[in-house]
């Protein structure tokens, strides 16, 4: 079994969930993280800009299309068995890859239907953890996977 850590940067509006950025860290330490080029940044609220957008890279924009076959790639190439994928308040960040492939039924057959939540994880562990201090890049999406897996790590070390 291989566990990847996901985040992504996306735009909502309550009814749609538009990719900006995905990071995804296998347990194994392998990265990905591509921008997406398909997303209208025009869109974004002060908060996005600040937050988010002031952090990309630009170096790494890709069709939504591109970022789909080298996410599977990525994962075919660092998954040693079954396939679990965690974040942290994964429900978004679930939602943003899985529309990668188009409805839910089209996941690729290795995947899971579901990601697994680290805050869930936490708050089984009661008041026995800290969680670990939030980088300057804090909402960069390969900067907050690796704090995902960082943070699943010490959760069950508990």
């Amino acid at each position: 079994m291989t566990r990847f850590f996901l985040d992504t940067e996306f735009l909502e509006d309550g009814k749609t969930i538009d990719l900006i950025s995905i990071g995804i860290v296998s347990e194994h330490g392998a990265e990905f993280y591509c921008e997406s080029f398909d997303c209208d940044l025009s869109r974004a609220d002060a908060w996005v800009k600040e937050n988010v957008i002031s952090k990309l890279s630009g170096d790494n924009r890709k069709p939504r299309w591109l970022i789909k076959y080298e996410l599977l790639d990525f994962i075919r190439e660092n998954n040693t068995g079954r396939i679990e994928f965690w974040a942290y308040f994964a429900d978004y960040d679930w939602v943003a890859l899985c529309q990668l492939f188009g409805p839910m039924i089209d996941l690729p057959d290795s995947f899971p239907m579901y990601c697994r939540d680290i805050k869930q994880l936490a708050d089984t562990c009661g008041k026995r953890y800290t969680k670990p201090p939030k980088s300057d890049m804090q909402h960069h999406a390969l900067v907050d996977a690796k704090w995902d897996r960082d943070f699943y790590n010490h959760l069950v070390s508990l």
